[in-house]
């Protein structure tokens, strides 16, 4: 059972340490969240999954990590300062800024009587900051929207010292910033946020069968890491909603408690970024091919999610109420890979005859997994609890491990136990976990 409301996700996060709102002892800041200890953990598992798929289990994708600040430059050839922008009105009677897209016959969403609006103006969703000790002309620079143009400025420097040739990615995953109007629903939308980027370069023609490829690429890695098929669609996009440098886009949406939302968007870009950056920098951004003795620029297909959405997906989706030994419970059914903690280590007893056979035991699988070590309360609120954040195996170390060199693995799904000697562990988590 799924979760049905996001409040269930956003208890859950804060009281077990997913998420925290950001500087909460100030009274927070809007739309700003800080990753608390299970969270941090998550979120770097959703990004450490995303480049085993797209980058190491492949030979024809490379990875970087490019700036974060930018100069004008970059986003002038990119289209951004023209572009990037929401159209905006502004309400005198409670004084508050919305989307015109937002507003439904001219309401004020605030409920406020006699309200009027301003005409529409463009607002450009960039961050603006100065570079150097002295604000004025020449400083201006911009915090990035998006981590692709970093990958496209790099494409000469990836293709000389890679020696891929197309079809070849470049992926990234890093911070990107936009100033949000009307950010919320949690982590969905935030000023700041990670993305997982790969820009795929083809051959012109090549360009929609390879389109068509990362869609279906895309949408199994949601499933094969735990997200019910029946929760994702594809939707492709009308032209009236196409990006200026989009032949195509197709959007991976999860529904939401609110309902059909984007995680994940697959995009031909065709050879615009390349040939803007070329025309504005006056470096060749080209590809020889001398197979064929043809000179081209490449197509792009660039499949683009937002790490923070995805956890949240993950979280819904995992969510489960259920009933154990006549007691209910809630459990995250997260992927093994996706769980903060693969494996709990719980010693019986916090006496010290079973302690330092548990710390034998943790320092043993933590070697290969994330562990969580709890000696606290009883064991079977301790189950309760690892079963609370996704914690896939627990292993219970008794008075009889002592004597035979078992412990107990229980198993977060069925609660069932098994007996395993401890010299087996590492073998058999990795059968039972995948890894």
């Amino acid at each position: 059972m799924p979760a049905k409301d996001m409040e269930q996700i956003v208890n859950l996060a804060k009281r077990r340490g997913f998420v925290f709102p950001s500087a909460e002892i100030y009274g927070g800041f809007r739309s700003s969240y800080d990753y608390g200890p299970l969270g941090a953990l998550m979120l770097r598992n959703v990004k450490e999954a995303w480049i085993r798929a797209v980058v190491q289990q492949r030979n024809d994708v490379v990875l970087i990590d490019s700036a974060i600040l930018n100069p004008p430059q970059t986003f002038e050839a990119s289209g951004h300062l023209a572009n990037f922008s929401d159209p905006l009105v502004d309400c005198t009677t409670c004084k508050r800024r919305f989307r015109e897209d937002q507003l439904e016959s001219r309401d004020c969403p605030q409920k406020m009587k006699g309200c009027s609006f301003t005409d529409a103006r463009a607002f450009n969703l960039m961050f603006k900051t100065h570079a150097g000790p002295v604000e004025g002309s020449g400083t201006e620079v911009y915090l990035r929207p998006e981590t692709a143009q970093g990958m496209f400025v790099n494409f000469a420097s990836v293709l000389a010292t890679s020696r891929k040739k197309p079809p070849f990615g470049i992926a990234q995953v890093g911070k990107s910033f936009r100033n949000e109007i009307t950010p919320g629903n949690f982590i969905f939308r935030t000023r700041e946020f990670e993305q997982m980027e790969l820009e795929f370069f083809v051959p012109p023609a090549e360009s929609p069968q390879w389109y068509d490829y990362w869609k279906t690429q895309r949408l199994e890695w949601y499933v094969s890491h735990g997200v019910p098929r029946d929760m994702l669609r594809l939707r492709e996009h009308e032209n009236n909603e196409l990006s200026h440098y989009s032949a195509g886009t197709c959007d991976i949406e999860f529904l939401f408690p609110w309902g059909w939302g984007e995680l994940e968007g697959i995009a031909q870009r065709t050879d615009y970024d390349l040939t803007q950056h070329a025309k504005h920098s006056g470096q060749r951004l080209d590809y020889f091919d001398s197979a064929t003795n043809e000179r081209y620029v490449p197509y792009v297909v660039e499949p683009a999610a937002g790490v923070n959405r995805v956890m949240a997906a993950f979280l819904l989706a995992a969510y489960d109420e259920d009933v154990v030994n006549d007691e209910p419970r809630t459990v995250l059914r997260l992927h093994p890979r996706i769980a903060p903690y693969q494996i709990a280590v719980l010693p019986l007893s916090k006496k010290d005859t079973l302690t330092p056979l548990a710390q034998q035991v943790f320092g043993m699988l933590s070697s290969r997994y994330m562990c969580d070590f709890d000696e606290t309360q009883a064991i079977g609120r301790r189950y309760r609890r690892q079963d609370e954040i996704g914690t896939p195996c627990c292993v219970t170390i008794d008075f009889d491990s002592l004597n035979d060199a078992s412990v107990t693995v229980r198993d977060r799904d069925t609660t069932a136990q098994d007996r395993v000697k401890i010299e087996s562990l590492l073998a058999y988590f990795s059968d039972r976990l995948g890894f």
